[in-house]
């Protein structure tokens, strides 16, 4: 038997599985989502969103790429994005990293990966940004753990800079935004960042962007 009709079968006692349990199941499942979470996570198949958080099937809205990053000109993290926001109305977005992520390692050497190198020079500048720091630390394992929880810390900061969270934050809306990180050695999760709103010093100020003009010129539209 090929491995994917492996995939195939497991299905079918799943969904045998799940009526058993619930003869209504699918019949819920397939009327609405209504997630509270978004999780932007890392694609590597040992960190499944669902299972580390013991959560089930529409509670999280998933977006995963490379090293779990937030890159402003990338149309499918921001449709998602915007969809979560805007749409679902998710409460908090969690931005989900993991120690011994191979896209963070690869982004620490100089080696030509091809394609994927620019992806990974979105990493190279958190390093960069955060040289003098992870340089001083000589363990190697530690420092490569460090930059994980950077990359993290950088990724929810793009969050907050989008204009999709500003303006959610602008109408008094969530979301909050949350940065952790998974230690595949316990499957426990780190805590690294939080920002609930505008509000914060996790930003510069160039980044504010100034919803007022805009809905003080919607207001007068509407009294014309």
């Amino acid at each position: 038997m090929e491995s994917y009709q492996k995939l195939l079968l497991a299905n079918k006692a799943w969904a045998a599985d799940k009526l058993q349990l619930d003869p209504s199941y699918f019949t819920n499942l397939a009327a609405d989502q209504k997630p509270e979470f978004l999780w932007i996570g890392c694609s590597d198949s040992r960190v499944p969103s669902d299972q580390v958080t013991g959560t089930q099937p529409g509670e999280i809205f998933v977006h995963r790429n490379v090293a779990n990053l937030v890159i402003h000109t990338d149309m499918s993290m921001l449709s998602v994005l915007q969809y979560a926001v805007e749409v679902l109305k998710v409460k908090h977005i969690l931005v989900v990293g993991h120690y011994q992520c191979g896209g963070v390692k690869a982004s620490m050497t100089n080696n030509d990966y091809g394609l994927i190198n620019n992806w990974l020079r979105n990493i190279k500048d958190v390093y960069a940004k955060y040289q003098d720091e992870l340089q001083g630390i000589e363990d190697d394992k530690d420092r490569f753990d460090r930059l994980v929880e950077v990359n993290v810390i950088e990724q929810v900061k793009n969050l907050a800079k989008t204009t999709i969270v500003q303006s959610a934050w602008a109408s008094g809306e969530y979301p909050m935004l949350h940065g952790w990180v998974l230690d595949l050695h316990t499957g426990h999760i780190k805590p690294i960042i939080e920002i609930e709103s505008k509000d914060n010093d996790a930003l510069e100020d160039v980044y504010n962007f100034n919803f007022n003009k805009k809905k003080a010129k919607k207001l007068e539209e509407t009294e014309h």
